[in-house]
């Protein structure tokens, strides 16, 4: 018998000789009967996910959900983040301002390392989320070319779309809600960091008209060479 041939197109299945009273009649479960593997069911995905780090803080109590991802930040903008900024660019400038910019900096590298870890989290929860309310599962039966398509029954999809909307889409609107909070936290962060030091250059522009480090301004250049400005140098020709 010539065997399917890799790559071909995934073709839709239904659980052969499936009964939904027979299978609850003899004490099994709805899975038992299906042929997609134990670890590719969305169900078991969702079990997996929900114990599983970081995914199963987003799931978890509010408190412990907002403690842990600031422990993460605080971590990684004291090991990381004030490192960098403190010896990155060097002392520049007043103690005052430099040690605005290394908070800043640390405080930045803290809320990016969030970001990324409440986007994983996002994305794990929603893959998940996808297959609960989808009405077929897509699997593999033993690599990638060989995927299937199992169109699951009424009875798995009535608690699958259950599962999805009762216990993901509330995880995913947190990690949301916090994605969005810590992105206009992360971009006010930056603003203040970049213009930090935009306030005192303006004030020494002022101060000594067109200076610049390490150059004579004009006015200095007049108090030392008045006649050069003045037209009553002498001929160098």
């Amino acid at each position: 018998m010539a065997g399917r041939r890799p790559g071909g197109p995934k073709r839709p299945l239904l659980c052969p000789g499936f009964s939904s009273s027979s299978s609850f009649r003899n004490g099994s479960s709805p899975e038992t009967e299906c042929p997609v593997p134990l670890e590719q069911q969305p169900v078991n995905e969702y079990q997996a996910l929900s114990t599983s780090l970081p995914f199963s803080w987003a799931a978890g109590d509010l408190g412990l959900y907002c403690s842990r991802l600031a422990c993460t930040g605080a971590a990684f903008a004291l090991l990381v983040g004030l490192p960098v900024s403190a010896f990155g660019r060097g002392f520049i400038g007043d103690p005052e301002t430099y040690a605005l910019r290394c908070t800043l900096g640390a405080v930045s590298t803290g809320l990016l390392a969030v970001i990324l870890a409440a986007l994983r989290m996002y994305l794990g929860w929603a893959y998940v989320g996808n297959r609960l309310l989808s009405a077929t599962v897509e699997y593999e039966e033993t690599g990638w070319y060989d995927g299937q398509i199992w169109v699951k029954t009424p009875e798995v999809l009535a608690r699958d779309r259950l599962l999805g909307s009762f216990s993901v889409k509330p995880v995913l609107s947190r990690v949301k809600v916090t994605l969005v909070f810590l992105a206009l936290s992360l971009a006010a962060s930056i603003v203040l960091f970049v213009n930090v030091d935009s306030p005192r250059d303006a004030a020494s522009e002022e101060k000594g008209g067109r200076a610049v480090a390490g150059v004579y301004s004009d006015a200095a250049a007049r108090s030392f060479e008045p006649e050069a400005f003045c037209g009553g140098g002498s001929d160098l020709s």
